[in-house]
């Protein structure tokens, strides 16, 4: 069973945790001025190059043998532009994604499948459009 959780998130940097059985391996994108690169337990997976147009999903497995049979696919997608939280100060990528074949492990932001749902009321309208909350009515004394 694969479960996995986001422990860091900016922009340049995501790190995900991830849980295959009794293993846990650690997943990285890492964004540099002319290149962005996915690394797993510190080795190298991939790469893309150039100043636009960086690849935005990746393929892993986890798990294969010597001669690259078996193991557990996964796919890795980033949508690399820029979030600003203006009330914490942070700027970070719009959105992750690491999904398996039976779906999503782990989602934020732009690609979190839960952005697609329709607001149930106006007040979670307002949340998810303008990030307002007036939060639990209280009336003083």
């Amino acid at each position: 069973m694969l479960r996995a959780d986001i422990v860091r998130l900016s922009l340049h940097h995501i790190d995900i945790k991830i849980v295959n059985g009794d293993r846990m391996h650690v997943l990285q994108w890492r964004r540099n001025l002319l290149w962005d690169e996915v690394l797993l337990d510190g080795k190298r997976q991939a790469s893309s190059h150039g100043l636009w147009g960086r690849e935005k999903v990746y393929g892993l497995v986890f798990g294969r043998d010597e001669e690259g049979h078996g193991g557990t696919q996964v796919m890795f997608l980033i949508d690399p532009a820029t979030h600003n939280d203006w009330q914490n100060g942070n700027v970070r990528v719009k959105g992750v994604r690491l999904e398996s074949r039976d779906g999503p492990l782990t989602a934020f932001g732009t690609l979190d499948p839960r952005t697609l749902e329709k607001p149930a009321t106006f007040t979670d309208w307002m949340k998810k459009t303008m990030g307002m909350d007036w939060g639990e009515e209280t009336r003083p004394h």
